[in-house]
């Protein structure tokens, strides 16, 4: 993936802040996707995967950061490691089944229409939770952090985006729930995660339903999640630096480990026509304690559409486009006015305004497995800060598949 973004207006800058000069960046993601299926209802699946390049300005200065693929410390390097070890079983609740497409998630082709489902190991929740079939997959439609991912949704994740879970998930003919229990990292975006389940867990849950309209299909998922860790305040880390304790406004200071931080969200997809898709997020976290996985991101809505080109005769080739608008917590902009640091942000200062961003992606297939990508991406207020900005971000994506 190669970004660039050219020169932009930018009355102050900070430790963390996305740098006003022309930059250019190239990234790299490789995944190794393995599997075995031991019987109609068993398997396990193994992705070895490598990470490489760097983000624009280090990945720092927006919450909808433009690159969903680059790794948010480049110190970790590009070895290669393991993404997903999942043993994954389903247990038949009723003997009509379904055909089933095999995915890089799953190998099955055939599902009981009526099923309980086990999973355990390393994963990602994001394979899982707040998916969206128009809004989440980064290999061939959006980039932004904010339009694959519902930015609010603080999700279990060490930095590079990977958690050790346990996901139970129940499945009837038009509606389905799932649960999982996952681990927190140890400190915000860190790359460790802690294995004390009684001082730092996760728990996520998400209702899932599938209606027809008019002949036409749709799906609405309900999601909400609770974390526990180490995690910082806002509120305490700024009335620390008002009472002259910190020199600066500092949240990693003012952790302690049995604070809890939770959210809620609301993702829906839509059919419209044969070749045109609908979606939507909106998504609202507490904002008091400390964004520690994901994105500094308390508030989001999003909206925006796929289609299909099968009119002109290139039925794998689509556009897309979204608009999405993310915010903050009053404390948590507070925290970011008086010069704090959290793990993405700080410009020293802030004048706060909504970080409010469109993206638009034309994704074309040339032959088999080989997709080009140009795509753009336009960012008013990065960091939710008004001194800063618009930047505009054009780039574009090269996927294989073999």
């Amino acid at each position: 993936m190669f970004q660039a973004n050219p020169a932009f207006h930018a009355l102050y800058s900070g430790t963390n802040s996305f740098l006003p000069f022309a930059d250019h960046a190239t990234s790299r993601v490789l995944t190794l996707y393995t599997g075995y299926q031991f019987s109609d209802n068993t398997e396990v699946l193994f992705d070895v995967e490598s990470a490489g390049g760097r983000g624009l300005s280090d990945a720092l200065g927006m919450a909808g950061f433009t690159n969903v693929d680059v790794v948010r410390n480049p110190t970790l390097g590009s070895a290669p490691y393991i993404a997903r070890l999942v043993l994954h079983h389903v247990f038949a609740l009723s003997t009509k089944e379904e055909d089933q497409a095999r995915t890089a998630t799953s190998l099955l082709t055939k599902l009981p229409v009526r099923r309980l489902e086990i999973r355990a190991g390393k994963m990602s929740l994001a394979d899982y939770f707040d998916v969206n079939a128009v809004g989440s997959d980064s290999h061939l439609q959006f980039l932004n952090w904010t339009a694959v991912n519902d930015g609010a949704y603080d999700y279990a994740a060490d930095t590079r985006g990977y958690t050790v879970a346990a996901m139970v998930e129940y499945q009837d003919r038009n509606w389905g729930v799932r649960f999982a229990e996952a681990l927190m990292p140890k400190v915000a975006n860190g790359p460790d995660l802690d294995l004390n389940v009684a001082r730092a867990r996760s728990e996520n849950i998400e209702l899932e339903f599938r209606p027809v309209l008019h002949k036409k299909h749709g799906v609405v998922r309900l999601l909400s999640y609770v974390n526990h860790a180490n995690m910082g305040s806002y509120q305490a880390a700024v009335d620390a630096f008002l009472d002259g304790i910190d020199p600066t406004p500092n949240i990693e200071a003012h952790r302690l480990q049995s604070r809890v931080k939770y959210g809620f969200g609301l993702n829906f997809e839509q059919e419209i026509t044969k070749n045109v898709r609908a979606f939507g997020r909106v998504g609202w976290n507490e904002g008091q304690n400390e964004s520690f996985a994901y994105t500094e991101d308390d508030q989001e809505t999003a909206a925006g559409a796929d289609w299909r080109l099968e009119r002109w005769k290139r039925p794998n080739d689509k556009l897309g486009l979204a608009l999405i608008t993310n915010g903050i917590s009053r404390w948590h902009q507070l925290y970011l006015a008086l010069g704090g640091n959290g793990f993405l942000l700080g410009d020293g200062r802030l004048t706060y305004g909504r970080e409010d961003i469109l993206e638009t992606y034309y994704t074309a297939h040339l032959w088999r497995g080989v997709y080009i990508s140009p795509e753009l991406q336009w960012v008013v207020h990065p960091g939710y800060n008004q001194d800063r900005g618009p930047v505009i971000v054009p780039g574009v994506r090269l996927h294989l598949e073999l």
